[in-house]
């Protein structure tokens, strides 16, 4: 009895709902119908620790999936008086109102709150538009008007996540957080980081930070600009590890705010030994990085089935035939897949002559990214043979991103194999 049962927000609004937590840690529950309003209410009652049985003509394969993993019980067959026995809770959500009432009737018999998935007023209770947060479990009744519930729900979720709205009151603990801000796009820090940002006393940002969250910042929050710390390239390493300990050995939680994330050429791990060393306590939020979601938001995955099974991301702050590179350029251009490059415009006329030196093809796919995921976002597309002459030519500046290799000339057109084939 897959479930097809239609939304509620036609009905009136009621207010004799009781918002109440169950405790249904190994005790009974009865989900009559395996369709896809089932399939969504498993996951909560699963992780409650409820024992769960799903009686159903049929099921999604999400639900069989669960069985087969052994999380539910699924039975096939018809609902029948009786299915309820020994029940703490129940569920009707199949397509057949004629069986959801019955469910209903059984349950009111028995005394066992039961929800109507297709008429929510006609059951004797109704799901809340729930979600979880730090070790709290959010729920918000419509009177059955479910989309307005998890409208409500979403939005005070979304509230709580960016720091507009605070749980705690509590000041954080004197500290540091090495947070990723994604690759530009301010929409793209992670829900954890965004948070700690937003509880921040100070803020350490690299220029690669997005500033649209610096915006976001309380006027008491102290921020720092990491670009612009003197004394040189490798002294300013040295002065933002200091300004980080200083900082929360003053009693303030100083979030490093950096692009992409923390350890990918971010120097994250010199800032987490600076801290470690010093006895200041340091958390680490990973961030989205750029040499991945930077090609993806021009249209470009770093694999593709059947094309490319391995990427490689490179630094190209240095020359290939520097002493201090680390980099085994014969090697990378031997690579049949995806070379990501990051800080490489400035040298691209020696990378991309040593990777064809070491017998990348020279019509071998090179598109250029410059400000990726940001509003002035250019995608360049060329080939190893010309990509230099076209960085110079079209003036791509940094920040940029460089991707070679056969997915390098993907696009949004329908992409072909070898054969002529549509993939």
């Amino acid at each position: 009895m897959p479930n097809t049962s239609a939304d509620t927000d036609h009905l009136a609004s009621g207010d004799s709902n009781y918002l109440v937590g169950l405790d249904l840690n190994g005790r009974r529950v009865v989900v009559v119908g395996g369709g896809t309003v089932a399939q969504r209410r498993l996951g909560l009652l699963i992780a409650s620790g409820a024992v769960v049985e799903v009686i159903s003509r049929e099921a999604t394969p999400a639900v069989e999936g669960m069985a087969t993993g052994g999380r539910i019980t699924l039975t096939l067959r018809d609902y029948a008086d009786g299915d309820l026995d020994g029940a703490w809770y129940a569920i009707a959500c199949t397509d057949e109102p004629a069986t959801n009432a019955a469910v209903v009737a059984e349950a009111t018999r028995r005394r066992i709150f039961c929800v109507r998935a297709d008429h929510a007023q006609s059951g004797t209770a109704v799901t809340p538009a729930t979600a979880r947060y730090e070790g709290m479990t959010l729920g918000v009744l419509a009177g059955g008007r479910h989309r307005r519930s998890a409208a409500v729900r979403t939005a005070v979720l979304e509230a709580l996540q960016s720091g507009v709205v605070t749980d705690d009151a509590t000041p954080m603990t004197p500290g540091v957080a090495l947070v990723g801000g994604g690759p530009g796009d301010p929409d793209l820090i992670t829900v954890r980081g965004r948070r700690l940002l937003a509880r921040a006393d100070l803020v350490v940002a690299d220029r690669l930070a997005p500033p649209e969250l610096l915006a976001e910042l309380g006027p008491d929050v102290e921020v720092v600009d990491a670009a612009k710390i003197p004394y040189g390239r490798a002294m300013a390493q040295d002065a933002i590890n200091a300004a980080l300990v200083e900082g929360a050995r003053a009693g303030k939680f100083v979030v490093r705010l950096k692009g992409g994330d923390p350890y990918v050429f971010g120097r994250g791990y010199e800032e987490l030994e600076a801290c470690v060393d010093a006895g200041v306590p340091v958390t680490v939020v990973p961030g989205v990085t750029s040499p991945i979601s930077v090609p993806a938001a021009a249209g470009i995955p770093v694999t593709h089935r059947g094309v490319t099974h391995e990427f490689v991301v490179v630094s190209g702050h240095i020359p290939p035939d520097h002493p201090d590179s680390l980099v085994d350029w014969p090697a990378l251009a031997r690579l049949r897949g995806t070379l990501v490059l990051m800080m490489a415009v400035e040298r691209i006329e020696q990378f991309a002559t040593v990777l064809r030196d070491g017998g990348r093809p020279a019509d071998t796919p090179a598109t250029v990214i410059q400000e990726g995921t940001l509003r002035g976002q250019r995608v360049l597309r060329a080939t190893l043979a010309n990509v230099a002459e076209r960085v110079r030519s079209e003036e791509i500046r940094p920040p940029a991103i460089i991707v070679i290799g056969p997915t390098a000339g993907f696009s949004a057109a329908p992409i072909a194999d070898a054969t002529g084939r549509l993939q």
